[in-house]
């Protein structure tokens, strides 16, 4: 087992990663490795960072595979951020480590798995580092595609296209490695769109399929304006409420940690000169929160243009296979009951409400204007 296998169905994509570790002329000072949600962005970047402090080019065993695989390598940095932007602190933290030597490794790996959440101010920060590292310094970035991140950046960057797996390998990674049965496994995979991620965890928990298909159901039992307001009042509170049970706990320890550092009680009035901390830390944790309500809707949206892709398919007779197989009622349903040209509508209307999403509409207006056009007309 080596560091490359966890990347299904990408061996094509990755050859230039692997051909890098293994001759030194196929090597560069930058990285920037792209591919859709689930094609494994920030997997392919963790490995080729094992990959290049092994001694045997990413065996999967060693010390150095398993502590750079789990962040923990001395010169292995990655940033990872669970909030809307990278702060322009955390890239200057960043430069500033990456002009050191390694100091136990063969290379100084700086990993940022969402290279995409950076501004253009915080870009060009990092841009003059990734122009002139020091010799055993190498980046890599990630981003969902190489539109997103500077045109600066990028051009200095050797890119690494991934694609979307096969459905069918993600069902057998499922199988092989986690010991999913292989019908519940073919029907996450699908239902993930080959989103490895997702399907592992569609996989393993009961409840998450559960919500999945409380949303896929939103397509059929919305009939008129009361029941499309309701509906996308309930999307809003189930991301609120999930967003709040993810990250509440972690936002405690967080606060206490911070309040013992600076030696101050937690029952307490702060002092003026620890106020500014704390609040910067409310400040952090609140961004998180909105980047997993905003994750969790999106989910939601990919989910039902899944649906309605489905319906299109049944519409047209394309012989394809369905993304929500165990959801043939409901697209059969809908298929019936519409025409083409109203999945269509629906289809815009969802993909429409997930750019006002990132564009940071109001997650309710957005939501509702999204129900609204999701009501059903009469078939022609």
């Amino acid at each position: 087992m080596t560091v490359w296998d966890d990347l299904v169905g990408q061996a094509d994509a990755i050859a230039p990663l692997r051909a890098a570790v293994e001759r030194p002329e196929a090597m560069t000072h930058a990285w920037l490795v792209t591919g859709p949600p689930g094609s494994g962005r920030s997997v392919a970047g963790r490995a080729f960072a094992a990959a290049l402090q092994c001694e045997a080019g990413g065996c999967g065993q060693c010390r150095a595979c398993v502590t750079s695989m789990s962040g923990t390598h001395a010169d292995v940095t990655v940033l990872a951020t669970d909030k809307v932007t990278i702060s322009i602190d955390e890239v200057r933290d960043l430069v500033a480590t990456a002009q050191s030597a390694p100091s136990a490794g063969r290379w100084r790996v700086m990993l940022v798995e969402d290279a995409d959440r950076m501004t253009e101010r915080t870009s060009n920060l990092l841009l003059k580092s990734i122009e002139e590292p020091p010799p055993r310094t190498v980046w890599v970035l990630c981003a969902p595609s190489a539109h997103d991140v500077m045109v600066t950046i990028r051009s200095r960057s050797r890119h690494v296209s991934l694609h979307i797996p096969d459905p069918e390998a993600v069902a057998q990674l499922l199988v092989d490695r986690d010991g999913v049965d292989a019908e519940l496994a073919r029907e996450c995979a699908y239902a993930s769109q080959s989103h490895i991620g997702v399907a592992r965890r569609l996989a393993r928990d009961p409840e998450a399929r559960a919500r999945r298909a409380q949303v896929l159901a939103l397509a059929t039992e919305i009939r008129g304006v009361g029941d499309a307001v309701l509906a996308a009042a309930d999307l809003v509170k189930v991301a609120e409420e999930d967003a709040a049970a993810a990250t509440a706990e972690r936002d405690v320890e967080e606060r206490n940690a911070l309040l013992k550092t600076l030696g101050a009680d937690d029952g307490g009035r702060l002092p003026p000169a620890l106020r500014s901390q704390v609040k910067q830390l409310e400040d952090d944790q609140k961004r998180r929160a909105t980047r997993h309500k905003r994750d969790v809707l999106d989910r939601a949206i990919v989910d039902l243009l899944s649906l309605y892709r489905d319906v299109a398919c049944v519409q047209v007779g394309a012989d394809l296979p369905l993304v929500n197989a165990s959801h043939r009622s409901h697209i059969a349903q809908l298929a019936q009951r519409t025409a083409l040209a109203d999945t269509m509508r629906c289809l815009d209307a969802l993909a429409l409400t997930r750019e006002r999403l990132a564009g940071n509409v109001a997650p309710l207006l957005a939501l509702e204007a999204m129900t609204l056009a999701l009501r059903p007309r009469t078939a022609a």
